[in-house]
This record gives C-alpha cells, sequence and structure tokens, in this order.
C-alpha cells in the first residue's frame, strides 16, 4: 500500500502505477442488493433462470454501475492518504465498460496518477483504473476517476 501524507509526497508518484487491490468476488446477492438500492431490477441482472437460457453468457451479470461504486473500497486498498481534511469524488471521464462481468466472478482495480494539480490548496488527482477480471484478457472498464484532496 502506497502511503501518502501530504501533496509533496502525492506529486511524486505522477505518471506512475500506485498498485492494484485485492480480488473481490461478485455474488448473486451484490447484484440483487444492488438491484435493489438502485431499481434496476433487468432480467439480466437478477433472473438466474432466464439468464441461464437467454443471455449471451449464460448467467446473470453485475450491473455496470455495481462494478463502478465497488471503485472506492478497492482505491482504499491501494492507497492510504492521510491528513485530508476532505475528499470529493470530482468525477469520472472517459468511462468505458469494456466487458460484462458474470456472477461469481472476480474483479480487482489498476490505478496510475495520470496527473496531479494544485487549485489553491485542493489537489486535483487524475487517476486511470483499469478493472481487471481474473483470467480474463479484457477488462471490465477504463475510467479517468477524478478526485479533490484538500490537505490539512
Amino acid at each position: 500500500m502506497v502511503v501518502i501524507n501530504n501533496y509533496e509526497e502525492f506529486e511524486k508518484y505522477v505518471g506512475q502505477e500506485l498498485g492494484v487491490s485485492e480480488y473481490l468476488k461478485i455474488t448473486q446477492e451484490q447484484i440483487n442488493r444492488f438491484a435493489d438500492a438502485t431499481l434496476d431490477h433487468q432480467w439480466i441482472h437478477v433472473d438466474q433462470e432466464r439468464a441461464k437460457t437467454e443471455s449471451p453468457f449464460k448467467t446473470t451479470i453485475a450491473h455496470g454501475y455495481l462494478t463502478l461504486s465497488v471503485l472506492p473500497h478497492m482505491w482504499a486498498q491501494i492507497a492510504d492518504v492521510r491528513n485530508v481534511k476532505s475528499l470529493i469524488n470530482y468525477g469520472i471521464e472517459k468511462l468505458k465498460f469494456n466487458q460484462p462481468v458474470t456472477v461469481d466472478s472476480e474483479i480487482r482495480i489498476r490505478v496510475k496518477l495520470l496527473s496531479l494539480v494544485n487549485l489553491r490548496g485542493i489537489a486535483k488527482a487524475e487517476l486511470k483504473a483499469t478493472m481487471e477480471i481474473k483470467d480474463s484478457p479484457k477488462n471490465a472498464f477504463e475510467a479517468t476517476i477524478v478526485f479533490f484532496y484538500h490537505f490539512n
């Protein structure tokens, strides 16, 4: 895990890969709870029997936004950014879902610090996040994640 105590330490990582999270298994229970939380009960996510026969994947798949929503959990496994008054999820740029995550797949995130800019005391970090699927040559998604860190 990378430990970052201030802007100057963070800045040293620009252009570098910061790390890779542990794998996380995506279960049907997790998919169902996400469907309930977001009111998105499309059959391809929640109907296991129908998915076996009608889905091109022959099983259910995770919501794309479910895979995206576990990013903060995985980011916390890669970097411990300390001495922060606040962290703001500012945006997601260039998001592209490349391959669905089928139920019981394991996913992890790989993160590279693309840039860090000091905006009058607020650090704007642009991170390239690639979600990998275990034993798959294609990733689930790639995106540029933008965080604002207000260091003490």
